[in-house]
């Protein structure tokens, strides 16, 4: 089931895309697509659906992030080791954790605008998980349980930010803009493995990252688990799990982004998303 809030921001609808691709509106069944509705129980009410009951969208509306009110924003850093190697960084022994602030998530195709004095802003397509049930120290065997679906995500951030200007990554990771999630959340039951799912990032055109979840350090599974160790998982959080290499940190020269460029990124079975990239304006 590929869940979805459709329509102007702040005003989203909830709806789901049907078998044939149709965009069907759900706001007769339930209110929003958040904590509420990401229980097993829930969805399991939601499948049951006929969706060729529910009224078509017409015309392309914008999409919104799949999930309502996000709690939580956590990362995952350097989780593929080619990565970690172009960073030139080595590969953690235990999942590095940071935070993405919530005021950074927006649509999977809206503008991603650099931060006022930005040099160094990149890109990183990523997978993300949906938690749908609370999670507090669970096991790895049990992880999945938690999980309500996978979407995915770009962790844009600003290199400076994140690596020249302290310790601590997360003030280059959650400017405005820089989370674009989306366009659906995949429930669970749709992605067979989750540990085996293409992934890639074009700019301009051209193809700088391509990879593979199977090349994750730390799955899924041990992610959701770790995580629960530190902080209380809750229905609607999002966890991004970290990106393969090609990013623009790593290039040589490197390469970061400048006005009008244009991100498109995808994982199989997640879709894709696309933005354009703008220089700051106030909100």
């Amino acid at each position: 089931m590929k869940l979805v809030r459709y329509g102007n921001p702040g005003k989203e609808k909830p709806g789901l895309i049907d078998a044939q691709g149709v965009l069907r509106d759900l706001s007769s069944v339930v209110p929003d697509i958040g904590a509420a509705q990401l229980s097993e129980a829930a969805l399991k009410k939601l499948a049951k659906i006929k969706t060729d009951k529910l009224p078509a969208v017409k015309g392309k509306p914008r999409m919104g992030c799949p999930v309502a009110q996000v709690g939580k924003f956590i990362a995952i850093g350097l989780n593929y080791s080619d990565h970690a190697a172009e960073a030139g960084m080595p590969i953690p022994k235990e999942p590095i954790v940071f935070m993405k602030a919530t005021t950074c998530i927006q649509g999977p195709n809206d503008e991603v605008m650099l931060p006022k004095n930005s040099v160094k802003s990149d890109w990183e397509v990523e997978l993300g998980i949906v938690i749908g049930t609370k999670a507090q120290y669970v096991s790895q065997k049990d992880a999945l349980n938690f999980v309500a679906g996978y979407a995915l995500v770009n962790d844009v951030s600003e290199r400076e930010y994140q690596l020249e200007r302290g310790p601590q990554w997360d003030k280059g990771k959650g400017c405005d803009t820089f989370g674009p999630i989306g366009p659906w959340l995949v429930t669970k039951e749709d992605v067979p493995n989750v540990q085996k799912l293409g992934m890639w990032l074009d700019l301009n055109g051209q193809r700088v990252q391509t990879g593979n979840t199977k090349t994750m350090i730390f799955g899924v599974a041990k992610i959701v688990s770790y995580v629960s160790q530190f902080m209380t998982l809750m229905p609607g959080d999002v966890i991004t799990t970290g990106t393969p290499p090609g990013v623009g940190m790593g290039m040589k020269p490197p390469r970061f982004l400048k006005k009008g460029d244009v991100m498109t990124l995808g994982i199989e079975g997640l879709g894709e998303q696309r933005q354009v990239v703008r220089t700051y304006k106030k909100a």
